[in-house]
């Protein structure tokens, strides 16, 4: 196989509970790159949480984060993709998540600039913050900073049931030119601008920045935000564990990511 890009989602592919890269798929990711093959990330973290693993596998990509929104070279600092949320859309999708039933049980992320913005400190608030390595700025009403655009806006929630239902809630409210609505793990709802997602991220990363084909990029990944970006790339693997819809459109399950996939999907496949 002609395979002249990996692209690697982050949680549940590359780090599991220890958010740590385990030395297996370490040294895979460092075979794949001394054989001239780049390696990239395509999350749907944070920017600034994603780069310390982009320093420790060496990676000479830009990032892409936010699922997709946000393309960054974290060498030069070049942005070379930016997609933001209309202040419009994302005030409505608040004032949904805010209804009385929802206040007590939802916490809400705003991302603007790269800062994660709340209006309190939850307990999914602060167990997310610890995993990501980042400071919320806690503002109360967050209407106070809607007239800006949000990369994205996440609602969480310790019942997945109810995230499950939101979903399903609001893309009947949404129209998927209006906002791409996802999951990138099971408490996390997740709102994006229509053309942020990872499948066009990675199309934009391979096509405009390295002028390859779909059939030379390879792309691992565990969750239903990585659904487009399985289906774009020519050799596409989902992580054992991961969703069933997820698995069926991959070439490849690889076992899961505390069994080191990664490195054993890598092995057949390129190395």
């Amino acid at each position: 196989m002609n395979i002249r890009l990996l692209v690697l989602d982050i949680d549940g592919t590359m780090v599991g509970p220890s958010n740590e890269i385990r030395p297996r798929v370490l040294e895979a990711l460092a075979a794949v790159q001394s054989q001239g093959i780049p390696v990239a990330l395509a999350t749907g973290r944070m920017y600034r949480s994603a780069v310390r693993f982009h320093h420790q596998i060496q990676s000479s990509m830009p990032v892409i984060s936010y699922q997709g929104a946000l393309i960054k070279d974290p060498l030069t600092g070049k942005v070379y993709r930016h997609l933001s949320v209309p202040p419009p859309l994302a005030l409505g999708f608040l004032d949904y998540l805010e209804e009385p039933s929802l206040r007590s049980e939802v916490s809400i992320h705003f991302y603007l600039q790269d800062e994660l913005y709340v209006r309190e400190m939850s307990n999914q608030t602060a167990s997310y913050c610890q995993r990501s390595a980042v400071e919320p700025n806690i503002v109360g009403d967050l209407r106070r900073i809607v007239d800006q655009e949000p990369t994205k806006v996440i609602a969480l929630a310790e019942d997945t049931s109810l995230i499950k239902r939101l979903l399903v809630k609001l893309r009947a409210v949404y129209q998927p030119q209006e906002l791409y609505l996802t999951t990138s793990v099971p408490n996390f709802l997740e709102a994006t601008n229509p053309r942020a997602n990872k499948g066009q991220g990675v199309a934009y990363l391979s096509e405009e920045i390295l002028g390859l084909k779909p059939g030379q990029v390879m792309a691992i990944g565990d969750n239903m935000n990585d659904l487009e970006m399985l289906r774009y790339t020519g050799v596409s693997i989902a992580m054992g564990g991961s969703p069933p819809d997820l698995q069926s459109v991959a070439t490849w399950v690889a076992p899961g990511v505390e069994e080191d996939g990664v490195a054993v999907a890598i092995e057949k496949f390129i190395l």
